[in-house]
């Protein structure tokens, strides 16, 4: 049985590293609860442990050793007398073997329950779920096709383009755009490899491929007595490889379409009380140009782009999250206490090259920051930091707010123009050209964004990289007073 809540400080393990786990340790130092943080043989000084009040060493270095090992975890966990345990995203953040465990253990998971990671986290059975709720579905399967032969009929049936995915994970792996029946032969068993591989389930579904969509994502957050509240959309339609570099709240797309807003946003409320759902968590739909929207899928976890939706709603999720676990009130009188003022733009800044757009780690050899007011940078940077390669390359979240999205895309701007990071090699020129780009600006963009206008054929290395010292030279000249 899991611990009853009880008005007591808690300790609480991080069982994450970066950004994420120092955003989290702050949450949990708000609330009086005792965060302990993890470090690894290859993080030794990994900046979250400034911001927890405990440290534990986890043997290893790779994932597999370190944060994803169950038993290692469930180990350091009986030793340090933990509560309760937020795995953050990523990692074991929306596995329901970890759950189930945390839940024999006795141990609190600060996030859904079992069943909603397992309903919500398969692609097919979330999918008939939402079928059977009413809430619309893109045309194509809601069960894993069993053969190629069954893929081609399908997809004649429903019509070209289509879309083969993976029935479980995401971040854009495990999916594959066809555009006639030669192309789904040509693909299937690729991507059902590819599948097994990334995700340890080889099995595919069979989508109608949406031209020019949106990629509209709602907030939600749930409590232990069943209210279920929406925090407004985000709009993450600026992908490489479908995954997300920029997010922005509210969507330049909806706009003020106030009725189409709320009309997205109830029926994510929707779904997500159908599945009795408990925590934070993201329902993300696509939009067709005809401003038409479909289920894509629910992520069981608080999302990367989750900092613009606390920038226009003044409210903290992870806090939120924390307490919902607890069975603790969130204190919302209702729906209509959450509100949204201005626009918020998110920037991922990742180690990769900025023009082929893959990883690139690296050491740090310098960090200095210069940003203009409404600013927030959530990152794990310091001088001598080694990116390796064995964990995610984003190494920060820059975010930009304004009283209206032109103020957010110039202050973007500008704080991209005042983030130095010597030594090692970012997308941050990438993301400058997107800044200036016309059809950006304009908020007139799809998912096909990046392969439409080529953004980083347009990137400058060399300039960029003159730019940059000379930035950096004029932020120590005004630190020394010259």
């Amino acid at each position: 049985m899991i611990r009853q809540p009880e008005n007591k400080s808690r300790r609480i393990l991080i069982t994450n590293r970066g950004e994420i786990a120092s955003r989290i340790a702050k949450a949990c130092r708000e609330l009086g609860h005792t965060a302990i943080g993890i470090w690894t043989d290859n993080e030794v000084h990994a900046t979250h442990l400034q911001f927890c009040d405990e440290w534990v060493h986890l043997k290893g270095s790779t994932n597999a050793e370190t944060y994803l090992n169950i038993d290692n975890l469930v180990k350091v966990i009986k030793e340090n007398n933990v509560d309760a345990v937020h795995p953050g995203y990523g990692f074991l953040s929306e596995n329901a073997d970890f759950a189930k465990r945390m839940e024999s253990e006795g141990i609190v998971f600060i996030g859904p329950n079992v069943e909603c990671i397992k309903v919500m986290g398969d692609k097919a059975t979330s999918k008939q779920l939402a079928n059977q709720v009413g809430v619309p579905t893109v045309p194509g399967t809601d069960k894993a096709v069993e053969s190629v032969e069954e893929a081609v009929e399908i997809s004649a049936k429903i019509g070209y383009p289509v879309l083969l995915k993976a029935v479980a994970g995401g971040g854009g792996r495990g999916m594959r755009a066809c555009a006639n029946e030669e192309e789904v032969r040509a693909n299937f068993e690729a991507v059902g490899r590819e599948s097994l591989a990334a995700f340890n389930n080889g099995d595919l579904l069979v989508e109608k491929l949406i031209v020019n969509p949106r990629h509209i994502e709602v907030q939600i957050l749930a409590d232990k007595k069943g209210n279920v509240y929406h925090f407004f959309e985000r709009e993450c339609s600026i992908q490489r490889r479908h995954q997300k570099i920029i997010e922005e709240a509210p969507s330049p797309f909806i706009g003020d379409d106030e009725e189409l807003r709320q009309n997205v946003c109830e029926t994510a409320v929707k779904l997500a009380k159908a599945v009795n759902y408990d925590s934070a968590g993201t329902v993300e739909f696509i939009m067709g140009e005809d401003k038409s929207f479909y289920f894509l899928e629910m992520n069981t976890r608080i999302q990367v782009e989750h900092p613009i939706t606390e920038e226009i709603t003044g409210i903290d999720l992870i806090v939120c999250m924390i307490q919902s676990a607890l069975g603790d009130d969130l204190g919302f009188p209702g729906q209509e206490f959450i509100k949204r003022s201005g626009h918020a733009i998110e920037c991922r800044i990742c180690a990769e090259d900025p023009i082929t757009m893959l990883p690139a780690p690296g050491l740090v050899t310098g960090f200095e920051t210069n940003f203009p007011q409404g600013i927030r940078f959530d990152h794990c940077l310091y001088k001598g930091l080694n990116v390796t390669p064995d964990f995610d390359p984003m190494v920060g979240k820059l975010v930009a707010k304004g009283i209206i999205r032109d103020v957010a895309v110039r202050k973007m701007k500008a704080a991209l123009n005042g983030l130095f990071i010597e030594g090692l090699k970012t997308n941050k020129p990438l993301l400058k050209v997107i800044m200036d780009n016309q059809n950006f600006i304009d908020g007139k963009y799809s998912t096909d964004f990046i392969k439409v206008e080529n953004p980083n054929d347009l990137v400058n290395t060399d300039l960029n990289h003159m730019r940059f010292y000379k930035m950096l030279a004029a932020v120590e000249a005004r630190r020394m007073g010259m």
